[in-house]
């Protein structure tokens, strides 16, 4: 048997590939060391997002969804006062992260603010309206065919935000299970770059 493979050998030349892969790695890494410094650096930064804290840390933000227009945002981690029409991140702590959706739990939202504190928020079948003016209609189910319910109609209570997308689907203020915001937990004021 001139070509019988054993175990053993196949086993030998398993662990030569590996060998080969692994000097062929250290060769790439001592000529482009600063390209895997950098992938290093975003593979950490990326791990601590989704394995520790869900906050945004860095000044910069960069939104993946339709719920605002823009896709790169400077972030302003110091302000705490807001008006109609402000852009913020916050930390979702609305009354379905813990029963409904517990995965949203502590998620950064990017909305528009659009009722402050004093303001009216009424609800006339399922479109909702901010101090007279409509912002739009909740839709009866969540894209997983959960029932979704209008905002209870009242006046904006003090340390609270009537927050909303410019998306129709957006998971907004006009449902009582987003409901409205606690000033608490906007991290930060932004401003749209691009």
């Amino acid at each position: 048997m001139k070509n019988a493979v054993t175990p053993s050998t196949a086993r030998a030349g398993f662990l030569g590939w590996w060998a080969r892969g692994f000097r062929n790695l250290g060769v790439e890494l001592t000529r482009s060391w600063y390209v895997f410094a950098i992938l290093c650096l975003i593979w950490t930064l990326a791990a601590l997002r989704v394995f520790g804290s869900h906050t945004p840390l860095l000044p910069i933000l960069f939104n993946v969804t339709p719920s605002i227009p823009y896709r790169v945002v400077w972030a302003d981690y110091g302000t705490r006062q807001f008006a109609r029409g402000d852009l913020i991140v916050y930390s979702f702590r609305g009354p379905a992260a813990n029963a409904d959706y517990p995965g949203l739990r502590g998620q950064p939202f990017f909305k528009r603010v659009v009722g402050v504190a004093g303001d009216v928020v009424a609800v006339q079948g399922r479109e909702v309206f901010v101090n007279g003016a409509s912002v739009g209609v909740a839709k009866t189910h969540s894209f997983d065919r959960r029932p979704l319910a209008p905002i209870v109609p009242g006046v904006i209570p003090a340390g609270q935000l009537y927050v909303q997308g410019t998306s129709a689907d957006s998971f907004d203020s006009r449902y009582r299970a987003s409901g409205l915001v606690p000033v608490a937990s906007v991290t930060a004021k932004v401003r749209p770059l691009f």
